[in-house]
């Protein structure tokens, strides 16, 4: 699991790069695909893997809200953030975690999710 969370946070970090070349109004442009803007999808990215890892230990979700993320510093340091406590226990994945329950899903499955969840954004933000 670890190699696919590091293989997203790569290429979420080259978007980072990439768009600092972008004015604050192309990043916040409405966009047909994602959800609404490049800002406001990379956010989601992020604010998704952390919702569904903290889930998975038992901790409350933090809602982010683009109006509290504005610039792209402000999410990639939401990122960050994040990345930290979603990699501790990515780490910390055993193979018994992967059929363990939770809700009406196992644990390896909404790893894989997230997993793919940020790739099929990170492919709409690709075209």
């Amino acid at each position: 699991m670890i190699v696919l969370f590091q293989y997203n946070w790569q290429v979420r970090e080259e978007w980072f790069d990439c768009c600092k070349q972008l004015s604050e109004e192309e990043l916040l442009r409405p966009r047909e695909g994602g959800v609404g803007s490049i800002l406001a999808t990379l956010l989601h990215i992020v604010d998704v893997e952390q919702s569904w890892i903290r889930g998975l230990e038992g901790k409350p979700d933090i809602e982010y809200q683009i109006e509290s993320y504005p610039t792209l510093q402000a999410v990639r340091n939401a990122s960050n953030d994040c990345r930290a406590e979603v990699e501790q226990f990515v780490k910390a994945w055993r193979d018994e975690f992967e059929m363990k329950p939770f809700d009406d899903y196992t644990y390896g499955e909404v790893m894989r999710h997230v997993i793919a969840h940020e790739i099929h954004h990170i492919g709409q933000l690709s075209i």
